[in-house]
């Protein structure tokens, strides 16, 4: 019954993810503050991306209704892009496989609190990890609302169902530091050329969600493989330079999930092998 109940959220709000980066993206370009108030996520009704005619209800299923129109606007006809089924299938996994393998049995009112605190917050990460792959971008918009989510629910564990509260509160402190304040560190000392300040700022979502300084080291080592791996074979094939832009906000987040559900067990195999 709940990974039915997960399924059906990871659509529903995989598809508020799509207009959420539609919308904030416009909002971006907007030049009144008639126009962005216009394309608000929670005013404006469902439209569609190139003639802007209002959606009904059957253009809204997930998934099914990009399937049954294949892939078309009812009304101008013109391409629905692959992104929206994409992103709401992803966003079902992501909700199913995050239970499955959630690391801590979900036994009582504080695990299940970091777990829907992950999942409202997942829902931000996957808005901005298209983002920064559209448009190598981490708006504010989507952020500091995530960050906010984050936050709230890490603070009120620990303020109601930590058994440790002041070292659930210094392994927040320092995880924070780590994910967020290496990315400052390198902005600073590069100024601006290594790294982007939207970086730093998802830094502090993902140090905050891990809340473990071990677990966010873990994450920024993934996420560099990760880009790594991506960048290697545009480098070796000479289509990339070393001064060719990346998104790195895709890594941090993809690292971010990897070092939450798997991260003690990949501290621990680590930890072996040095013979700690």
């Amino acid at each position: 019954m709940i990974i039915l109940l997960l399924i059906v959220a990871g659509l529903g709000l995989g598809s508020f993810v799509n207009a959420l980066i539609w919308r904030v993206y416009q909002q971006e370009k907007a030049k009144s503050k008639a126009a962005r108030q216009k394309l608000s996520i929670l005013r404006g009704r469902s439209m569609c991306v190139h003639c802007k005619h209002q959606l009904a209800t059957a253009d809204l299923i997930p998934v099914l209704s990009w399937l049954w129109l294949r892939g078309k606007c009812r009304y101008c006809k013109k391409p629905i892009s692959w992104q929206y089924p994409v992103v709401e299938i992803a966003t079902a996994l992501i909700f199913v496989g995050s239970y499955v393998f959630w690391p801590v049995t979900l036994d009582n009112t504080g695990t299940w609190l970091l777990f829907i605190t992950w999942l409202v917050s997942s829902v931000g990460l996957i808005a901005l990890l298209v983002y920064d792959l559209r448009w190598m971008l981490l708006p504010n918009r989507i952020v500091h609302p995530t960050f906010f989510v984050a936050l709230i629910g890490r603070l009120s564990y620990i303020v109601f169902f930590a058994e440790g509260k002041a070292h659930s509160f210094w392994l927040l402190v320092f995880s924070l530091v780590i994910s967020s304040g290496v990315f400052w560190l390198m902005f600073q000392v590069s100024r601006g050329q290594w790294i982007g300040f939207g970086d730093v700022r998802l830094g502090l979502i993902t140090g905050t969600l891990l809340a473990d300084p071990a677990k966010s080291a873990a994450m920024i080592f993934i996420a560099s493989l990760l880009g790594s791996l991506v960048a290697l074979p545009g480098l070796i094939t000479g289509k990339k330079t070393m001064s060719s832009k990346l998104p790195y906000g895709p890594f941090l987040i993809i690292a971010t999930g990897i070092a939450l559900l798997f991260g003690s067990p990949i501290i621990d195999w680590y930890k072996s092998i040095l013979g700690l």
